[in-house]
């Protein structure tokens, strides 16, 4: 089913195709973002959440742009489900890793959460939307519901509050 623009309807084969097309990406957005990867049933759902959200409310996916609008869903589910949730540990990370995906490393790396626990939720959700689900400048923008330039400058402003974050935090370990 052709998921660009000028797609005849938000039918039952479209929304098959929505779901072949990105379930994996909303999955592994969900992974990378509850804590300690959280539980694959937890992401399970909370894409599930965002895939059924996107079959009732099918008229107002836009045609060509249909991952921003699930991120921007899945942002908002998120939320909610961060509000209900308790305090959880840390989970203790294995010495040696079984074939792990990269971006989920960084995930457990405690550096990198402490770099970027002190960043802003805006900077932290820019950055990460780019860096591990790959969204392009158009993409980003209209998750954020920006302009293209306006989505440009916070991602400009957001990396260059990372480098100072990650150069603090180095000089604290260096201390």
């Amino acid at each position: 089913m052709d998921l660009s623009p000028g797609a005849a309807s938000h039918d039952e084969e479209w929304f098959s195709a929505l779901f072949d097309a990105h379930s994996r990406a909303l999955y592994a957005y969900f992974v990378r973002r509850l804590p300690d990867g959280g539980r694959a049933s937890d992401a399970e759902d909370l894409a599930a959440e965002v895939l059924a959200t996107a079959w009732r409310r099918r008229d107002d996916v836009p045609d060509g742009a249909e991952l921003p609008w699930l991120y921007r869903t899945a942002g908002y589910v998120l939320a909610n489900h961060r509000r209900k949730m308790r305090a959880l540990p840390v989970a203790v990370v294995p010495d040696e890793p079984d074939d792990v995906d990269p971006a989920l490393l960084a995930t457990t790396d405690d550096a990198v959460r402490s770099v970027l626990a002190r960043l802003s939720a805006r900077d932290r959700r820019i950055l990460l939307l780019v860096a591990w689900d790959g969204l392009s400048g158009d993409d980003l923008a209209e998750v954020l519901g920006v302009s293209r330039g306006g989505a440009d400058a916070a991602l400009s402003r957001a990396r260059a509050r990372l480098r100072d974050a990650w150069d603090a935090h180095e000089q604290a370990v260096d201390a």
